[in-house]
């Protein structure tokens, strides 16, 4: 379905649409309501930013998320949290198998995070202040204002510091990122989505709206004939006789990754007998970019059908690359986006397609290992902390100590499909497209297999059949907090605000 309308960007939070890139300077709260009255006083007045276009633009940004907790807590009936995926309601450490799924084990098992281990203490929000460079400390407080710490008990501040364009290992970051097709003009006919595209459907982010599928993800529908405070909400697009809650808003994943960069570099130099060059090409390949962004395989010269970005570093497939020849088939970046279509190279016409979806003509072992790269896309947001550590300082041995790292931050239409598909299938997977006893070579937990078998490998081949294997990787990165949250539209935060209160919960 299209929507001929322009897009409602007033209702939508602004994370959706902007990065908020040029506003370095970062405050991300958890916290937990205390005085149900109060806090809905400060909700209903804050200035939570919008999606608009604004000139100039603002020095300041506000946005929101809530766990289920929080919606709980604020008074939303539990028959309308039924509606929301089950991913969200049970949260991120919900079970174990979710744990085991992610790579949530042994040292990044919950047990052992910092914040939102235990699901029965998840943070109920989530608070997200940007300010440009040296303009939080005043931001922060004319947030805050009045009766806030009556309302909300911080539960965590997470550390943010801003070093640039790059995330802590030094390499250039936030290059791959969909482009949201707000106009709603793009087809999601398979039969005209062979190849990669980097445009993606708006419901792919944002509830409410048709995501890939030519589907509305399942969220709160509510009649407003039996909810009198439904009147706030917009009507939902499928079905125009009910309120939507979901709609322009999107689920939101976050997960504290801390980095061992000296760690990192260490580990490569050794590898390398501390050949600059070789230290270099050996990182490059197990991130799949240089440290200036340039991907391992060529850029396209001429325009890439269905590739619209402005940045050259972003516009590559790798079908000239089937076999890992230039970018290892186990990179990260090849992992978290293996840039692939509803169909591998060479499919084209009624024949050829019909052969591969009846299983026939696998000339590869992984030719049908890795899915349709534009169901799995997620929207990065995320921002880093700790002191920058440049990689020529962290190869030595007296490199200072320091927690560093990234504040993983994504919004998604469908946690389960889009993040945790991408966590589990592609990232901590030891067989993604056809790789054996590797994971993901930054985010991989290195634990052996069920059968005893190590994860510890990261391989590199080439045309004359050597297999350049590197052995015994240490862990990289580890998990210490995460959680998921629901990022309303403006209409649904009014609405969230409206509910009446139990008089039992004014005070939590």
């Amino acid at each position: 379905m299209k929507d001929s309308k322009p897009f409602e960007f007033n209702d939508l939070q602004g994370l959706l649409r902007f990065s908020h890139g040029r506003l370095t300077d970062t405050c991300f709260m958890l916290l937990n309501i205390v005085n149900t009255t109060l806090a809905k006083q400060w909700l209903n007045a804050a200035p939570i930013s919008s999606a608009s276009t604004i000139e100039p633009p603002p020095d300041t940004a506000l946005q929101i998320a809530f766990s289920v907790q929080g919606l709980r807590t604020l008074g939303l009936k539990e028959s309308v949290i039924a509606d929301f995926s089950d991913e969200f309601i049970l949260g991120m450490t919900g079970d174990e198998s979710r744990s085991r799924r992610l790579g949530d084990i042994i040292s990044n098992s919950p047990e052992h995070w910092n914040w939102g281990g235990d699901a029965a203490h998840v943070p109920h929000i989530l608070l997200l202040l940007y300010a440009r460079k040296d303009g939080m400390e005043i931001w922060r407080k004319t947030v805050e204002g009045e009766h806030f710490f009556q309302a909300f008990q911080v539960q965590t501040l997470l550390p943010t510091l801003d070093i640039g364009v790059i995330e802590p290992f030094g390499f250039a970051d936030g290059i791959s990122q969909p482009e949201i097709d707000w106009a709603q003009q793009q087809s999601t006919d398979l039969h005209q989505r062979d190849s990669f595209s980097n445009s993606l459907a708006v419901g792919e982010v944002v509830l409410g709206y048709p995501n890939e599928y030519r589907e509305y993800t399942t969220r709160p529908l509510i009649d407003p004939q039996q909810d009198r405070v439904a009147t706030k909400l917009l009507n939902a697009i499928d079905e125009p006789a009910l309120k939507d809650l979901g709609r322009n808003g999107s689920y939101l994943v976050i997960r504290q990754l801390e980095q061992d960069v000296p760690g990192f570099w260490q580990f490569i130099d050794k590898e390398t007998d501390s050949i600059a060059e070789k230290r270099e090409q050996l990182a490059a390949s197990m991130v799949g970019r240089k440290r200036d962004g340039s991907p391992l395989v060529q850029p396209a010269v001429e325009p890439i059908s269905g590739i619209v970005s402005t940045n050259q570093n972003n516009h590559f497939t790798y079908e000239s690359d089937p076999d890992g020849y230039k970018c290892p088939l186990g990179a990260h970046i090849r992992r978290a986006n293996p840039r692939t279509g509803d169909f591998p190279p060479g499919v084209n016409g009624f024949i050829s397609r019909l052969i591969k979806i009846l299983g026939f003509g696998l000339n590869r072992p992984d030719d049908d290992l890795i899915a349709s790269t534009r169901f799995h896309r997620i929207l990065r947001r995320g921002r880093s902390y700790g002191p920058l550590l440049a990689p020529e300082d962290a190869v030595k041995k007296d490199a200072p100590a320091a927690e560093r790292g990234l504040q993983f931050i994504c919004v998604v239409g469908n946690i389960s499909r889009q993040f945790e598909f991408v966590q589990n299938a592609w990232s901590m997977s030891s067989k993604f497209a056809g790789v054996q006893q590797e994971s993901d070579p930054l985010l991989g937990h290195r634990e052996p297999l069920l059968d005893g078998n190590s994860t510890a490998y990261f391989n590199r081949p080439e045309p004359a059949g050597v297999m350049h294997k590197t052995c015994h990787l240490p862990q990289f990165i580890r998990v210490r907090g995460g959680g998921y949250f629901f990022m309303p539209g403006l209409s649904a935060l009014r609405y969230i605000v409206a509910l009446p209160i139990d008089e039992d919960d004014n005070s939590l």
